[in-house]
């Protein structure tokens, strides 16, 4: 069954920190680029990080730029995305999502329709 699952969403005050992880099942993510997106009330999804299938290239929005690291764990199965200094404008659930790229060619995209498979989402909530 192929499926992406992410966790490590929670309440945390202003100025923490959190780790989200986005799970490969039924496929091998090390072939994909993967995309972090997010969703806050009221708003539209907002694409927040991405990483290429290869040669580790990365791209942050602008709005999470020297707060958030994205980063992989091939031998996990893994992408992760590492936030910092929180605020409460990042509060939204978090969904990532993959994109099929092969072993060949570096792909990293920021436009969702590229993306294959997407996970539920986890819940980030800033709050004091």
């Amino acid at each position: 069954q192929v499926q992406l699952v992410e966790s490590g969403g929670d309440l945390v005050s202003p100025g923490g920190s959190l780790t989200l992880s986005c799970t490969a099942s039924g496929f091998t993510l090390q072939y994909y680029a993967v995309g972090w997106f997010r969703r806050a009330p009221g708003k539209e999804r907002e694409g927040v990080s991405y990483i290429s299938n290869r040669d580790n290239g990365k791209y942050y929005g602008d709005s999470v730029k020297e707060r958030f690291t994205i980063f992989r764990d091939n031998a996990k199965n893994r992408v992760y995305l590492q936030m910092n200094s929180l605020k409460p404008e990042d509060t939204a659930v978090y969904y990532c999502a993959a994109d099929w790229a092969g072993d060949t060619t570096v792909v990293i995209t920021t436009n969702s329709n590229d993306y294959d498979f997407w996970g539920e989402g986890t819940q980030v909530t800033v709050s004091s």
